[in-house]
This record gives C-alpha cells, sequence and structure tokens, in this order.
C-alpha cells in the first residue's frame, strides 16, 4: 500500500473515531455544561495525535500524543473521597477539582509550548481553556477557548465555542453566550449538533429569568426530535418552568 494511502486511511480513522466518541457525550454535556466535555473526546485525541502529518511532524505527533496521555490521566483522575477514605492502592487522586487541574494545566501547557503545530498540541490548547475555567481563571479560559474557536477544525472549533459561551455565562456575559449558541444551532458540526446548542440556549434564557424565550425552544426541539433523548430533557425542562 502505497504511502499516501496510508496516511489518508489514518486521518480518515482519527476523524471517524473521534467524532463518534463526541456525539456519545451530548447527554452528560447537555446536563454539565463543559467540564468533561474531555469525557468523551479525550480518550481518542490520543490515539488521533499519533496518526498526524508527514516524517518530522509525525515523529513530533507521536512525542506529543504520549505527552498528552499523561497530561489525560491527570485530568481523568478521580478527586479524594470525602470522609478521609483512603484511595485505592497506585490511583492518583487529587483533594479537589481546582488541584488536579493545576497540575494538569501545567503538563497541557508544556505540550501547547512544545508541539504547537501538532494534532496534540491544538487539543492541548483547547482542554488547557478547560482547565483554567475549573481553576477560576475565566480569563485565562477565554483566551485560550477563543484561539481554538478560530481553528480551522469545525469540530474542535465547535467544542472550543461551545466551552467559551459556559466561560461567558459564568461571568454574566449572557449576550456574547446566547451569540454563540445562535451560532452553533445555525452551523451546526458533529461535535457539537443542533440540538445540544438548542439546550444549552433555552438553558441560559431560563436562568436568566426568560421562560418564554427558554419555552419557545423546548418547545422546537420537541417537535422537531419526537422521541429522543433531547426532547426528554425538553420537557422535563418545560416542568420546571410551569
Amino acid at each position: 500500500m502505497r504511502a499516501e494511502t496510508r496516511h489518508q486511511l489514518k486521518q480518515d480513522r482519527f476523524s471517524r473515531v473521534t467524532l463518534a466518541t463526541a456525539e456519545k457525550t451530548v447527554h452528560w454535556t447537555v446536563e454539565h455544561q463543559n467540564t468533561l466535555i474531555v469525557a468523551g473526546v479525550i480518550l481518542l485525541v490520543i490515539v488521533g495525535a499519533v496518526f498526524g502529518s508527514w516524517y518530522y511532524l509525525d515523529q513530533q505527533d507521536q512525542k506529543a500524543s504520549a505527552d498528552l496521555s499523561r497530561a489525560v490521566r491527570t485530568m481523568s483522575a478521580p478527586i479524594q473521597p470525602p470522609g478521609g477514605q483512603p484511595p485505592e492502592p497506585g490511583t492518583e487522586t487529587y483533594p479537589s477539582i481546582k488541584d488536579r487541574a493545576q497540575v494538569a494545566h501545567k503538563q497541557l501547557q508544556d505540550i501547547a509550548d512544545k508541539y504547537p503545530h501538532t494534532h496534540a498540541g491544538e487539543f492541548a490548547r483547547y482542554f488547557l481553556g478547560l482547565t483554567s475555567e475549573q481553576m477560576g481563571d475565566n480569563a485565562d479560559a477565554e483566551k485560550n477557548l477563543k484561539g481554538v474557536a478560530s481553528s480551522r477544525n469545525a469540530d474542535l472549533a465547535a467544542l472550543a465555542k461551545f466551552a467559551l459561551a459556559t466561560v461567558y455565562r459564568n461571568t454574566n456575559r449572557t449576550k456574547d453566550a446566547v451569540d454563540i449558541y445562535n451560532s452553533l444551532i445555525s452551523k451546526p458540526t458533529q461535535t457539537v449538533g443542533k440540538t445540544m446548542a438548542q439546550i444549552e440556549l433555552a438553558s441560559t434564557y431560563q436562568e436568566g429569568k426568560q421562560p418564554e424565550e427558554a419555552k419557545k425552544i423546548y418547545e422546537q426541539i420537541q417537535k422537531e426530535n419526537p422521541g429522543s433523548e433531547a426532547a426528554q430533557i425538553a420537557s422535563g425542562r418545560l416542568e420546571q418552568l410551569k
């Protein structure tokens, strides 16, 4: 098999598997916003980073992938259980989400600095935005997520925009969050679908004491997606508005 063909097959495999896994995270993301949007994409990013560019960049991607794997394990490490219960032997744990994010953030920053032109480096910048938000540094989260939001990778850019909208909501910049959700609704991707953005937009209106606007969107979701998980979520939210 020619090298070009092998390379294309690897790239196709990366795209299919990463995006398919991201779609499976919709329900969690809808319920918990961006805290672990990592969950669906993260493992496949590690795999995908290996299937990078030619020659030097390919080698760089593999090195970056190994480092990203370590950072991912940190981001996925459990928080120490309450009541002083000892963790399982050999298990990496942290006393809080913030403490875990601080360690992962340093690892991710090193990847982004050392491997800026790799797939893993690009995803590291996205995860930097998430860990910054978990650390309470909304300014740094916004900076990193804005950078990734302009990526030529439309699916990764959509994830960054989605997370950025959460940062705006957390900092009372509701209009900016609404604008992002509307843009994602008008141009859905495989990682952030229309209903995913609609539910978060409706939730934003609901939190902002605009129940009628929220109701319209929830009813639209029910109409356009009968019998779906999104419709069930919308029904539950509508009950809350009564």
